[in-house]
C-alpha cells in the first residue's frame, strides 16, 4: 500500500507529520507493506506550512494512479475573533503568514489539487483520508456532497454547508473516504488505517512504540441506528 501525504502552502505540520510517522513506522513493522511519501500537486518542492513558516520538502508529485491512498492535512493559521472577516476573499491572493484558515483552504481551489483529488475520489480502488481541515479541502472542491465525514469542531458548520453528512466523531470511516477530526486525530487516523489495511498486530506494535493509545470510537454506517439518549 503506497500512501501519498499531500502538502500545500499553509498546511498544518502536525496534521501531516503525525500520520506520516505512524504510517512510516507501520511500514517498518510490516516488512514494507506500507510506503509513504510527501507530495504536492506541483511536484517536488519546498512547502511552507502555516505554523511559523516551518518548511517541509515534498519529494514527489501527487499521482492518483500510483497511490493506493491520499492523505490530505488541514491548514494552520488564524481562527479569528467572532464576527471577524478576512481582508481577502476565500481563495484570493498569494500566501502569507498568519492568514485565516478558510482563506488558506480556499486557495487550494486555484491549484491542480481539486482535479487530482476528484480523480482519486472517482476511483473506488483509491482511498482518500483527511485530518482536521483536510476534509474541508475536499468539501470546498465539491467532492463530499452526500458523504459522511468529520473535521475540526470549529469547521463542522462549514462542512455541513457543503452538503456532507457531518458526524461528530474522532474518526469517520465512509469506505474509500476516512476523515479525522481535530489536529491530534492524525495519530488515531494513522493507527486506524494501519489496523484496517495491514492488521491489528502491526497497529498495536506502532501504538506501543509511540506510547500512545488511540482515542474515540471509529464511526461507520453499520449496525442499528441508536435511539435518543
Amino acid at each position: 500500500m503506497h500512501i501519498q501525504v499531500v502538502l500545500y502552502d499553509g498546511f498544518d505540520p502536525l496534521d501531516a507529520i503525525a500520520p506520516y510517522e505512524v504510517l512510516y513506522a507501520g511500514g517498518s513493522a510490516s516488512d514494507g507493506a506500507v510506503t509513504v511519501e510527501l507530495v504536492t500537486a506541483e511536484g517536488p518542492r519546498e512547502v511552507i506550512s502555516g505554523t511559523g513558516g516551518l518548511t517541509l520538502r515534498a519529494a514527489g508529485v501527487l499521482d492518483p494512479q500510483r497511490a493506493d491512498m491520499l492523505l490530505v492535512p488541514g491548514a494552520s493559521g488564524r481562527v479569528g475573533e467572532p464576527g471577524e472577516v478576512p481582508e481577502e476573499e476565500v481563495g484570493a491572493g498569494e500566501w502569507r503568514q498568519d492568514e485565516f484558515i478558510p482563506v488558506l483552504l480556499g486557495r487550494t481551489l486555484t491549484t491542480e489539487l481539486p482535479a487530482l483529488l476528484k480523480q482519486a475520489m472517482d476511483d473506488p480502488d483509491t482511498t482518500v483520508a483527511t485530518v482536521c481541515g483536510g476534509s474541508l479541502v475536499l468539501a470546498l472542491a465539491g467532492l463530499l456532497e452526500g458523504r459522511h465525514a468529520t473535521t475540526h469542531h470549529m469547521g463542522l458548520d462549514m462542512l455541513d454547508a457543503t452538503g456532507a453528512h457531518v458526524v461528530r466523531a474522532r474518526i469517520v470511516d465512509d469506505g474509500d473516504l476516512v476523515t479525522g477530526a481535530g489536529v491530534t486525530s492524525g495519530l488515531d487516523l494513522g493507527l486506524y488505517l494501519l489496523e484496517r489495511e495491514v492488521g491489528p498486530r502491526v497497529a498495536h506494535a506502532v501504538e506501543e512504540l509511540f506510547s500512545y493509545e488511540r482515542r474515540g470510537t471509529v464511526w461507520r454506517a453499520q449496525g442499528p441506528v441508536p435511539t435518543t439518549l
